[in-house]
């Protein structure tokens, strides 16, 4: 609470992106492995996506991606004292990437590190940055969401291979107030849920402790599928159900950008048209931590988000880990 009897919010002040230049389409796939554009496009809707360069690191992008948020947010580096870097694909074992996106934007002061939930990375960074300012720790954050999964990727799995891509997307908070009701600007409610139980449907076989190695990303797509449709739907469900909201009060849903028939079989469960749900998956893939806020960012620039509109940011990852965030605009 507040000295003024109201609560802190956190305002989403702006958002950035960053995809690598290269391209790589459905017919190039289709040349390296067994698979074409039909079979690709008809399982997934995703067309292309974007390849990071060779010595292009998981910070580069989410620098770039830091850069342009705080741009779009009006505000300087030096305004930050909180980075909350959401990636399955770090530079290095440690230091943290965070810390080195913290350096490369000259920031000198606060807290800088990474967080671990593969495709519900952001919404996890997101309800983190969220709870240090309403604590009052940190007045200002940059949470970012970047991934090089094709560093991870077997390149000879027609069935992995085909899904991801690399990328990044970051927002600004800065902590403001508001009256307590879902009236007020900034993130109203945030669900998170994680059940270890899955872990063997969507994981990376190798790592420093188990295997001393990287490991490339394995998938079993039919059950990751199942889970997803309902676990989304009901981290939906919960956060309306937080705040008295109903679908029909949603303006735009902002979905992990994993699969088009996961994100349209979410929103059907929910009842929501499709035409309210922001979708990307054609045109950047699967870029797991990277997919919700490139999303955000995409609508937001191009004038579909618009201020006071009602946003549900939702995804759902390796772990399994799955979660919520509504956020007003």
């Amino acid at each position: 609470m507040t000295s003024g009897g109201g609560v802190i919010r956190s305002l989403l002040l702006g958002a950035g992106a960053y995809l690598p230049e290269k391209v790589l389409t459905n017919a190039d796939l289709a040349a390296q492995v067994d698979t074409d554009d039909a079979w690709i496009t008809a399982r997934t809707g995703i067309r292309q996506r974007h390849i990071a360069a060779e010595g292009e690191c998981t910070s580069d992008l989410a620098t770039a991606a830091a850069r342009r948020a705080l741009e779009a947010a009006g505000r300087d580096a030096r305004d930050i004292d909180l980075v909350v870097l959401a990636t399955a694909t770090p530079d290095y074992t440690f230091p943290s990437s965070a810390t080195t996106v913290q350096a490369n934007l000259g920031i000198r002061r606060g807290a800088a590190f990474d967080i671990q939930a593969v495709c519900s990375g952001f919404i996890y960074a997101l309800a983190t940055a969220d709870n240090f300012l309403k604590a009052g720790q940190h007045k200002r954050a940059l949470v970012i969401g970047a991934e090089t999964f094709s560093r991870i990727l077997d390149w000879n799995d027609r069935t992995t291979c085909v899904l991801f891509g690399d990328g990044a997307g970051a927002v600004v908070l800065e902590a403001g107030t508001g009256e307590g009701t879902s009236a007020d600007r900034g993130i109203l409610t945030s669900h998170l849920h994680a059940d270890g139980r899955y872990r063997d449907l969507l994981y990376v076989d190798g790592g420093p402790s188990k295997t001393k190695t990287v490991g490339h990303l394995r998938m079993t797509g039919k059950e990751v599928f199942r889970h997803a449709v309902v676990n989304l739907a009901d981290a939906v469900g919960e956060a309306l159900e937080a705040t008295g909201l109903a679908p029909a009060d949603i303006d735009w849903i902002v979905p992990h950008q994993a699969n088009l028939r996961i994100i349209e079989g979410t929103a059907k469960k929910l009842g929501i048209d499709n035409s309210r749900v922001v979708i990307t998956v054609d045109h950047h893939g699967n870029t797991s931590a990277a997919s919700v806020p490139l999303a955000l960012t995409e609508a937001w620039a191009d004038g579909r988000i618009q201020p006071g509109n009602l946003v549900l940011l939702e995804a759902m990852g390796g772990g399994f880990t799955w979660g919520s965030c509504l956020v007003r605009i």
